[in-house]
């Protein structure tokens, strides 16, 4: 091929990005002893993964480590053909990137950035067939999640980043920080961080168990402070805080987060674990609203997010307790 001679009638100059696919290659023109040829010592390319170049020399950025990976993971299978137009992100396909390096592009400051990881998981459909390859480490699921996207690329959402995470570390002090970090960010909320990380199987470790109890406490703190914040925000009467109730007799009925005895409203924080939330919580309202007391669960996130709406429930159920009967006789206890 003569030196003067162009690569392609589409010169490659003209693509979007330095990092491309052997098949974006393809579509300007360039065949793959091209590529390999412009990839020798010397050369102005370097091939950054399996089918995948960067177009320049020099050490790759972060967005290029990215960039490259989700085209190594999204590339279609051999002799694939699509049958409908693909929506997503041109060469990524279904492809997400997860764990660590999802923490990382989410703005995670207990996670080390992109560049400092010797890998970058991705998140593909479990039917490929794909290994593992240089910085790439490639993680299937049976059903993929709904991407959220940040800088341009795909990411798993925080839970499944977290799980991910959790599940290739060791280190309890770094799970400990990605969680809590999670929480007091305002990314997720801890009851979607116990259910994926139980969905993963990962609870039965010490370190993430002990991670895990330490969110909860964490996440706890928040949602009392969301709380109390929203009875003075919105003028509620103030309820008794943090107390135990239980029958004349001694016979507890359960501790609740907020309590206004002459309304019998009970309100319960969500913040138990995934299995207390079943078990306690269930028996616990049962044997409340039985004597009368109108019990109002509310999540963290419903705090967070719908506070003005939540005021307006616990004001409705007060004001409902004129038409019902009376509530049975309850003494309260400090919890």
């Amino acid at each position: 091929m003569n030196r003067n001679t162009p690569l392609s009638p589409r010169p490659v100059h003209e693509v979007s990005h330095r990092v491309q696919s052997a098949a974006q290659l393809r579509a300007h023109g360039v065949t793959a002893a091209q590529a390999a040829a412009q990839c020798l010592p010397g050369g102005p390319w370097q091939q950054l993964l399996p089918g995948v170049y960067l177009l320049r020399p020099g050490p790759p950025t972060n967005d290029d480590r990215v960039r490259g990976a989700l085209l190594y993971a999204g590339r279609p299978p051999a002799g694939a053909r699509r049958t409908v137009p693909d929506r997503s992100v041109p060469g990524y396909g279904e492809a997400m990137v997860t764990g660590l390096a999802a923490l990382a592009l989410y703005g995670f400051t207990s996670a080390p950035p992109v560049i400092a990881l010797h890998r970058i998981d991705v998140l593909v459909p479990r039917t490929r067939r794909l290994r593992s390859a240089g910085f790439v480490q490639v993680t299937r699921a049976a059903g993929l999640p709904r991407p959220q996207h940040r800088l341009g690329a795909p990411l798993a959402p925080v839970e499944r980043a977290l799980a991910d995470a959790a599940g290739s570390l060791t280190d309890a002090s770094t799970v400990r920080r990605i969680l809590t970090e999670a929480v007091r960010g305002g990314h997720c909320e801890p009851a979607s961080v116990v259910r994926e990380l139980n969905a993963a199987k990962l609870l039965g470790r010490t370190h993430v168990r002990d991670a895990v109890e330490a969110l909860l406490v964490e996440g706890r703190a928040l949602a009392e402070e969301r709380l109390y914040g929203m009875v003075r925000a919105h003028g509620l009467p103030q309820p008794l805080w943090n107390v135990e109730l239980a029958l004349p007799g001694g016979s507890r009925l359960g501790g609740v987060d907020a309590y206004w005895p002459e309304e019998a409203v009970a309100l319960e924080l969500g913040t138990r674990s995934p299995r207390e939330e079943r078990v306690v919580y269930t028996v616990e309202r049962e044997h409340l609203e039985r004597l009368g007391i109108t019990v109002v669960r509310v999540t963290p996130k419903q705090l967070r997010d719908s506070a003005a709406q939540l005021s307006v429930v616990l004001r409705t159920a007060m004001m409902a307790a004129e038409d019902r009967d009376p509530a049975a006789y309850v003494v309260v206890l400090p919890r």
